[in-house]
């Protein structure tokens, strides 16, 4: 495989990731809303956010593998584990080491789930929520693509909407603290 060939399989790996993760974080938020999506049960949300959680994790595999056999750049394993110890753009390369860690812990806790306990895995889980915008930041910083115009727009339109979300969500979790248990109670009882 040529070196051009890789390169152009980093930058769309990479853009894929954004647009996979996007939707996991998305998708993370309307479990914990117990969102319901169109055509779906409620446990096909969490079906859906954990089956596309998996594919966004291979792609990224795949995308840090393209990054460290390009002999274009030096990124070793090392470099993709261990963060800002790389030569090549510390700083921004560094950054999508963190959220890969980051991920990394998030991936083995949700399959130790069930030894965990609820309680330590949605703690640890909640790290998911960090790792998207620093995997954000670090393509921006170090994406070839970044400035281009059709990079530009995905990267608007999946910060628009995990901003909407996150507000989304804020504002449910504001009216469900302001709620007295009386409420509590008529609010289940509807449902």
């Amino acid at each position: 495989m040529t070196s051009e060939t890789l390169w152009y399989a980093n930058r769309a790996t990479g853009a894929v990731c954004l647009v996979l993760f996007t939707v996991v974080v998305l998708l993370g938020i309307a479990v914990r809303l117990r969102t319901r999506l169109p055509g779906l049960p409620r446990f096909g949300t969490v079906s859906l956010h954990r089956t596309l959680s998996l594919s966004a994790t291979a792609f990224l595999a795949l995308h840090i593998a393209v990054a460290v056999v390009d002999g274009y750049v030096d990124i070793t394993v090392a470099d993709a584990l261990v963060p800002f110890v790389s030569d090549y753009q510390p700083l921004w390369l560094g950054l999508g080491t963190v959220a890969f860690d980051l991920l990394l812990a998030v991936l083995v806790t949700s399959l130790l789930r069930d030894r965990l306990g609820h309680r330590a895995w949605r703690a640890v889980h909640r790290l998911a929520y960090a790792s998207w915008p620093v995997a954000l930041i670090h393509g921006i910083g170090i994406g070839t693509d970044t400035g281009t115009g059709w990079m530009t727009w995905l990267t608007v339109a999946c910060v628009a909407t995990v901003i909407t979300a996150f507000a989304v969500r804020t504002a449910h979790a504001v009216r469900a603290s302001r709620q007295t248990p009386a409420a509590l109670l008529h609010t289940e009882g509807a449902h």
